[in-house]
């Protein structure tokens, strides 16, 4: 974007700031929705944001002439080409923003640059070409003419800053990545664009087993943290303005911050449940509705949910939990109740229209043995190709027998393979049943008809089956 006059800056921030509650809505799904049906689900729940982690063609048009305002992404592994071409940088441009907002009537406002790209895990991947793929990405808006409409941004974890005292006051960039940093909020600032962050409470339950579950929440149960005389009782406060305070301490205490993300999951993982993520997402949405901000930034917080959807074939390099972070199942079904403040309900509204295969399941055969050799590798081979993130300890499954195990497998490759014959014949174990296997909360899924767009969903959203030894450590993990 090009510089603005004060006014229409200040016209810009006050537009997003009241915008609407917003939903990430990604597609690393072995059978993801049409997307009109998802356009559709997120109208008749009155989310007028979504994010988007690609520039996928048909989710593009399905979302025009809807009035929902659009945040599109570019993928990490895009950044270098973007970074060294400016050329490429508007073919990009004119082929998944321009064209989309002349001929769909799109309403894109933002383009995230990247996702995450300084997470400590990437190794430093991405720090020398993120700026210069910003940087050409907003030369090519400015070319298009374009700008005044559509921000850059980058969505970034909330470990690209860090407090020097353990209190929010004590707020900077990481060490690290210092340098990096103040560029990249300069440009942004210099551009009149956002700072867009990851603010995940869960992910410090899950790593800190010390962790104080209340301070994760928003219910002012947890020993209030006094800094200075502020008071903070709940996790994303301080976190966020932790950030507020880094922003200052460099110059840029008056920069506009959107929370990309922020969520909680409900499967893979003891502390993911539907009562902590009801709890959490509803205290959140409580302080969206009510327009309550954080002792620094005490006005309406901009943000998204995390997520719209599950995505089953997501990586779960960071924890099992990393495919179930949706409000709605896989087929848009709700979770549990969510108060939104945009329905008469007060409910969610679920998908419509919604097309299952056959009502049938593969499990595994009454007379089989669960000493038969071939027990073992047909479970790795099934888990390896689909998804058993709901077995294990403290999960929606964990209460199966080894039997019980062993039958979601088979099915959860069953279902992904389309119900073929083919897929049910593993040797000596497995047989087709019409009779629902499901039980208390664990529920053995029928897939939903596949979609086939006009483009593939493919790009930035690999999919990297486990490794038959990995399998088998993940079988012989549920078997405990």
């Amino acid at each position: 974007m090009g510089k603005f006059s004060l006014l229409v800056l200040l016209f810009g921030v006050l537009v997003s700031s009241v915008g609407g509650i917003g939903a990430n809505w990604g597609t690393q799904a072995s059978h993801p929705l049409p997307p009109d049906t998802v356009v559709r689900l997120l109208r008749d729940n009155g989310i007028q944001k979504v994010k988007l982690f690609d520039a996928d063609y048909d989710t593009l048009r399905a979302l025009g002439k809807s009035g929902i305002e659009v945040m599109v992404g570019i993928p990490n592994d895009m950044l270098s080409t973007l970074a060294g071409s400016m050329k490429a940088a508007e073919k990009w441009v004119s082929k998944n923003v321009s064209a989309h907002i002349s001929s769909s009537n799109v309403n894109i406002r933002y383009v995230a640059v990247g996702n995450e790209p300084f997470l400590t895990t990437y190794n430093g991947t991405f720090l020398s070409t993120t700026l210069p793929a910003l940087q050409n990405v907003q030369s090519a808006l400015i070319k298009a003419g374009i700008s005044n409409q559509v921000k850059v941004t980058v969505p970034l974890n909330a470990d690209v800053y860090a407090s020097t005292t353990d209190f929010p006051s004590g707020g900077d960039f990481r060490s690290d990545i210092h340098d990096y940093m103040f560029n990249i909020v300069k440009f942004l600032s210099d551009s009149g664009a956002p700072f867009t962050v990851n603010i995940y409470p869960f992910i410090s339950l899950y790593t800190d087993s010390n962790f104080p579950v209340e301070y994760a929440f928003f219910d002012g149960n947890a020993t209030p943290l006094n800094d200075g005389g502020t008071l903070y009782t709940n996790m994303f406060d301080a976190n966020y303005d932790t950030l507020v305070h880094a922003l200052q301490r460099n110059g840029f205490g008056n920069m506009p911050v959107i929370v990309g993300e922020m969520g909680w999951p409900t499967d893979g993982d003891r502390n993911a449940n539907n009562e902590y993520a009801q709890r959490f997402n509803q205290g959140f949405m409580s302080r969206i509705s009510g327009g309550k901000g954080t002792p620094m930034r005490p006005g309406p917080i901009d943000a998204y949910l995390f997520s719209l959807i599950d995505e089953d074939a997501k990586s779960i390099d960071p924890g099992n939990f990393e495919r179930h972070w949706g409000i709605f199942t896989y087929d848009g079904r709700a979770k549990y109740s969510l108060n939104l403040g945009t329905t008469s309900s007060g409910l969610l509204v679920e998908a419509k229209n919604v097309r299952y295969l056959d009502r049938k399941w593969c499990v595994m055969k009454s007379s089989a043995k669960l000493d038969d050799p071939n027990v073992a590798p047909s479970v790795s081979y099934a888990c390896a190709r689909a998804d058993c993130t709901s077995l294990g300890y403290g999960t929606s499954c964990g209460s199966l027998d080894a039997m019980g195990n062993i039958s979601y497998a088979l099915n959860s490759y069953y279902q992904n393979q389309n119900q073929l014959e083919e897929a049910c014949k593993f040797e000596n174990i497995s047989t087709i049943t019409k009779t629902d296997p499901s039980v208390g909360t664990c529920r053995f899924e029928i897939m939903i008809e596949p979609y086939y767009g006009a483009a593939k969903r493919t790009v930035g959203y690999p999919r990297k089956p486990l490794s038959l030894a990995a399998g088998l450590i993940l079988f012989l993990l549920t078997m405990l």
